[in-house]
């Protein structure tokens, strides 16, 4: 990955056709236009411990106030990057005004790269997730990436990279490594690609720069994963019907669902909760206690493709499990009409996964409370109740073991990530309009029934 502005991808372009002397030319003026101060692009790393350091640029030309910023420097970054071995960074570029179709294709890229990076010869080096943005750009230019940390220094590796790289399409992934000079300020320069110009190489220094207000997917959120109405999650299945046979077969359901249906006058009841708490035990007691109609998100209609779904992207993943949420939504109206309705999940946790899985660090990180992406679209049917069964960490993996039976790619996360379970558990706490009850679930499973009954009769007053 070159860490250049964006200017820089086309640059490159000329510079794979130009001679020699013709490089050294240009390469003055990318660098000159690099260091200026129109929009460089910034990165964030996620560092072995979680936390987030970021990092911008430049050719460490310009006055002494340029040379003084670049005289700062963050032993973070030099530590984790100059480690003996070698770091390699790769990034997925999203192409200019390309929109909706644009950021499905790198994110299938990037998925692709990613299931590359763990098969033979990576298995020995470590991967950090990446991420390229720019505080000024809209929304969407967002680029993932990944650095590789190769301990061996295999050369193996970097034709290997190469050959991935070279084998994809424009726009291409950039891939550079890193180094230190003989004062040890650490650079990035670009790995020339087979078919290139020659040994000319883009070579810049690698400075700290200001950590933003919120974490740069933030912003992305709502066009990617988050999606505030069923409009926006439908653009990204319409842009993926040609590539995945299953995606029309949802869209055809979803155009049989009205639109911005209501509630009949019984109670809509939602029990959320992470994988293993207790959830459709408790629902299923529930709804019988009630009398009451027994839903689950995804409902059954889109059931058959779910496996096909989360092998695919967060954003196509994500797509996915939306659309399934108005689909029930339509099946709720109806249930509502003549008796309470009991659902198994809905649209909280299709919010709390995603932006557990797409902020990356800490779970300070996570969109701040109030923050939009965690409220209620407008257009999807509201429950009157939404109950967040909690289990402590132990005893929750304990049951998924036991329930021996396929795990999603987020099902597994949570058992070996501590941290990713906290960043769903804090996000489904941050949900508004409505917000979430917590039911300690720890308890003997017929006291945590009687506990949701009774939250049920104390704010369902039309039962």
């Amino acid at each position: 990955m070159a860490f250049v502005p964006r200017l820089g991808d086309f640059i490159l372009r000329f510079l794979e056709r130009m001679r020699p002397p013709q490089v050294a030319a240009v390469r003055r003026q990318a660098t000159a236009m690099c260091s200026s101060n129109l929009d460089p692009d910034h990165f964030v790393l996620e560092l072995p411990d979680s936390g987030l350091v970021h990092f911008t640029l430049s050719d460490d030309s310009g006055d002494s106030a340029d040379r003084r910023a670049l005289a700062r420097r963050d032993p973070r970054l030099e530590t984790f990057l100059l480690a003996p071995g070698r770091c390699y960074s790769l990034c997925v570029p999203v192409a200019p005004g390309s929109g909706c179709r644009g950021r499905i294709r790198a994110a299938r890229l990037y998925h692709h790269l990613l299931n590359q990076l763990s098969q033979d010869p990576f298995q020995k080096c470590q991967l950090r997730r990446l991420l390229s943005y720019s505080p000024n750009r809209p929304p969407g230019n967002t680029a993932k990436g990944v650095i590789l940390w190769d301990p061996q220094d295999c050369l193996q590796i970097q034709h290997t990279l190469e050959g991935l790289l070279a084998a994809c399409e424009a726009p291409r992934p950039h891939l550079g490594m890193f180094d230190s000079d003989h004062s040890g300020l650490l650079w990035q320069s670009l790995c020339e690609l087979p078919g290139g110009a020659g040994d000319e190489r883009l070579k810049f220094r690698v400075v700290p720069s200001v950590e933003p207000p919120l974490h740069p997917m933030v912003p992305d959120l709502p066009i990617s994963v988050v999606f505030p109405n069923v409009e926006n999650a439908r653009k990204i299945f319409e842009e993926c019907a040609s590539l995945i046979p299953e995606v029309q077969e949802v869209l055809n359901l979803v155009d049989k669902c009205p639109k911005n249906v209501q509630k009949g006058k019984f109670p809509v009841i939602v029990i959320e909760g992470l994988d293993a708490t207790g959830k459709t035990t408790v629902t299923h007691k529930v709804a019988k206690a009630l009398n009451a109609v027994f839903l689950k998100s995804p409902p059954p209609c889109v059931l058959q493709w779910r496996k096909t779904f989360d092998n695919e992207p967060t954003i196509i993943r994500r797509a996915y499990y939306s659309l399934g949420n108005y689909i029930i939504a339509s099946e709720i109206a109806k249930a509502s009409i003549q008796a309470p309705v009991i659902i198994d999940r809905y649209w909280h946790s299709t919010a709390a996964y995603a932006i557990a899985t797409e902020i990356s660090g800490l779970p300070q990180y996570l969109p701040p409370v109030h923050h939009p992406v965690y409220q209620w679209p407008e257009d999807l049917l509201k429950p009157d109740l939404v109950l967040l069964l909690t289990v402590n960490p132990e005893a929750r993996i304990q049951r998924i073991q036991e329930r021996g039976v396929h795990k999603t790619k987020e099902e597994i996360e949570l058992e070996i990530n501590q941290l990713f379970r906290e960043k769903v558990e804090i996000s489904y706490q941050r949900m508004e309009n409505p917000g979430c009850y917590t039911v300690d679930a720890n308890l003997d499973r017929a006291e945590v029934i009687q506990t949701v009954l009774g939250l049920i009769k104390k704010y369902c007053t039309s039962l």
